[in-house]
Order: structure tokens, then C-alpha cells, then sequence
């Protein structure tokens, strides 16, 4: 593909906060390595984190309340996009009348309702149905989200699971066709090291680990969404022969969690670590990944595990689990609520013999599907929007 010239929009980008602010920074360097012009629109990013060649277009940061600023960004966008003379301009959140929209937390409608699976009982999920309904910025984002696809200029739409895909025939009646699917990439390159034996031994001996123990790895900042909850009861289903450890890294605010841990007899198994602006010692020192999500659209927690080359413990829920051949290289469960099925897919975890195998099987399906793909995939949607320009 020829050199061409890039937008990209996304209100915040500072990519030690992972997610779609991290895959920003992967992409921007590459599109750089490849002498692309890329430009960003942002309300606020870390320059030190982002290509030197990156031209920033600073836009307010919008005010009011909640329901109405990714309203005010968007609007912010489409003023300073009218006569740049782009020639891609890429969205990734709440935003419209981009060549590409690129929703990688999925869609709104859907996140809603898989954000009701959190819940274990019905009253619960009644509960929150009701605050839903009284909420204006869930009246609002719904809104904004049929006017990012449903109004009078579409879009190409790019998702990052089949799942997601799914969710804009089932909420918007948009078919398979108008949608391209590219799954989620990392840049492996931020996971190699020569000294990880080193590094793994050091950050067990913090933990207090030894050598042998099976340790998982749940990270999150979203505990309750990404199925911390459920996970804990699982650990405390485990019969109490085997041994092994938890490590939670994520939000700093973790008490009620350990809590619960305490009153359902897990405490012992479970490792609180708080924040880690960088996981990385997280993942060299686990033997596997538990990320029993209700709601993600390609999981890049999961694809960092296998990049470790560690077997991967997730949900349907999950759009990253398309990328696994369970059990080979990981196991998908269908409800993280059914603490039973939980807590024997993790004592399967805990097998050395099956660890052994699926974790060379989990670098396997690392490399089948790395950023290179994915960066290849993009392009040629990029050449899509500039050709049908050109017409």
C-alpha cells in the first residue's frame, strides 16, 4: 500500500493504561514505521509513549456531564476532520463520520446486556435493568451509538470478534457483509526478554511463591465484569489437597474481594497485588491466565498470555476465545457463575502435564495470529476506503 495520510480519534491516549489507548500507541508506531503520515485527535496523550512523527491536533476536553461528553468529543472531531484532507480517518470509540469506526469495547447495546450476567440472581439482574432504564447516559450512549451507524453516512465498520459481529446483525439488522472482522493483535516484541527465568524467580520470591506452586493470573481493572467474583468461588470449590495461588493484579481497591475470599475459605489461595502500571513480571512468573469475563470483545489480556506462552482460562463471552482450539491450548467455559464447571477447569490448569503442552500450544496460537496480521488486515481496509475515494 502506498504512503498515506491517517487520523485517528480517540479522546484519551496514554497507553500504560492498556486497552484500546495501548493498541493506539502499537498501531501509530507501525503506521509510522512504514512512513505513513499519522495525525491524532485527542483531548490528552503521552507524547513520550507515541512516535515522534505523530502530528497531535489538540481538541478540548469536553465538559458537562457524562451523557453528553462523548457527544461534545465526537462533535469536536467531525469540526476539526471537515477540511483536514485526510485520507483515512479512523474512530474508535463513540464518535462518527469517520472513513472506518473501529468500537473496540464493542457495542453499547450489547455491553449492556452481558453487563447483566455479572449478576448471579435474577433480582439482581431486575435490579439493574431498572437503574438502566434510569439512567441518561445509558438513554444517551444508545442514541449516539444509532447515529455512529445508522445514520445517513455509514461508515466501513470494523470489528474485532465474530461475536461482535454477530451483535450488529442481532441489535442493528447490520449483516455479516457490511462488517469486517480483524481480530485483536499485540505487539509481541513487548514481551520478550532475555532474563524472564530470572525475572520469574524474583517476582515469586515478592509473592512469597515457591518454584513448583501453579500460579493463575487474573488481571483486570474491572473486577466485577471480568468475573472476579465467580472466580473466587471457583477457587474455593478446588478441593483443599491442591495447592496453588491466584495472583489478582488490577484495581487498587480490592478489600470486598478479599473479603469475600476470607468468608469462603480462599484467602490462603488468592494473591491481591494491586496496581501494576506494567504486568509484565505478572505474566512471566504465572503458569496460566483466568480471565472469566462477562463482556469482552477480543480480550488483549488473553492474547498477552499466549504471547507468554501461557494457556488461557476464559469465557464465550469473550471474543479472543475464537482464536483458541480448546482445550489444546486453553479452555472456555460457558457460565462463570457454574462455580462446579469453574473449579474443574481449573484443576485442569493445575495438571503440570496438561500445562506442559498447552503452553507450547498457547505460543503456537500466539504466532498463528500476531500484530503483523492484524496490521496487514487493517491495511487493506485502508486501501478500501482510499479506492472507493479515488472513484
Amino acid at each position: 500500500m502506498s504512503r498515506v495520510n491517517i487520523a485517528l480519534c480517540y479522546e484519551s491516549v496514554l497507553p500504560a493504561r492498556g486497552g484500546c489507548e495501548t493498541y493506539i500507541g502499537d498501531l501509530s508506531r507501525r503506521l509510522a514505521k512504514d512512513g505513513h503520515g499519522v495525525h491524532l485527535y485527542a483531548c490528552r496523550w503521552d507524547s513520550a509513549a507515541l512516535p515522534e512523527s505523530l502530528t497531535y491536533h489538540k481538541l478540548e476536553s469536553p465538559k458537562g456531564p457524562r451523557f453528553l461528553r462523548p457527544w461534545r468529543f465526537a462533535k469536536a472531531c467531525e469540526l476539526a476532520l471537515a477540511n483536514a484532507g485526510h485520507d483515512v480517518t479512523v474512530g474508535f470509540d463513540k464518535t462518527w463520520g469517520q472513513d472506518i469506526l473501529y468500537p473496540q469495547g464493542g457495542l453499547h447495546a450489547a455491553s449492556r446486556k452481558h453487563n447483566r450476567r455479572k449478576h448471579a440472581s435474577g433480582l439482581l439482574r431486575l435490579m439493574a435493568d431498572v437503574g438502566k432504564a434510569l439512567d441518561p447516559a445509558a438513554w444517551s450512549f444508545a442514541r449516539l451509538e444509532r447515529k455512529q451507524y445508522l445514520g445517513k453516512k455509514r461508515s466501513i465498520v470494523v470489528v474485532n470478534s465474530r461475536m461482535v459481529r454477530q451483535h450488529f446483525h442481532d441489535y442493528y439488522g447490520i449483516g455479516p457483509d457490511s462488517v469486517r472482522v480483524i481480530h485483536s493483535a499485540i505487539d509481541p516484541d513487548r514481551f520478550l526478554a532475555d532474563d524472564r527465568t530470572e525475572r520469574r524467580q524474583a517476582e515469586r520470591n515478592r509473592w512469597g511463591v515457591n518454584a513448583d506452586l501453579p500460579v493463575g493470573l487474573f488481571v483486570a481493572m474491572n473486577y466485577r465484569l471480568k468475573g472476579l467474583t465467580p472466580l473466587i468461588r471457583a477457587v474455593a470449590a478446588v478441593p483443599a489437597d491442591r495447592k496453588f495461588r491466584i495472583a489478582v493484579v488490577g484495581h487498587p481497591k480490592f478489600a470486598k474481594y478479599a473479603r469475600l475470599a476470607e468468608q469462603l475459605g480462599a484467602a490462603e489461595r488468592m494473591l491481591f497485588l494491586g496496581f501494576r502500571a506494567d504486568p509484565k513480571d505478572a505474566y512471566f512468573a504465572a503458569d496460566f491466565l483466568v480471565h472469566p469475563t462477562f463482556y469482552d470483545p477480543c480480550s488483549l489480556v488473553a492474547l498477552e498470555a499466549l504471547a507468554c506462552g501461557l494457556p488461557v482460562l476464559t469465557t464465550r463471552f469473550n471474543g479472543a476465545s475464537e482464536l483458541l482450539t480448546p482445550p489444546s491450548d486453553g479452555l472456555v467455559l460457558d457460565d462463570p457463575h457454574d462455580a462446579k464447571s469453574f473449579a474443574t477447569a481449573l484443576e485442569q490448569m493445575l495438571d503440570p502435564a496438561y500445562r506442559a503442552t498447552a503452553s507450547s500450544a498457547a505460543r503456537a496460537a500466539a504466532a498463528r495470529w500476531t500484530f503483523e496480521h492484524h496490521y496487514q488486515a487493517l491495511l487493506a481496509v485502508f486501501a478500501e476506503v482510499t479506492a472507493k475515494k479515488a472513484v
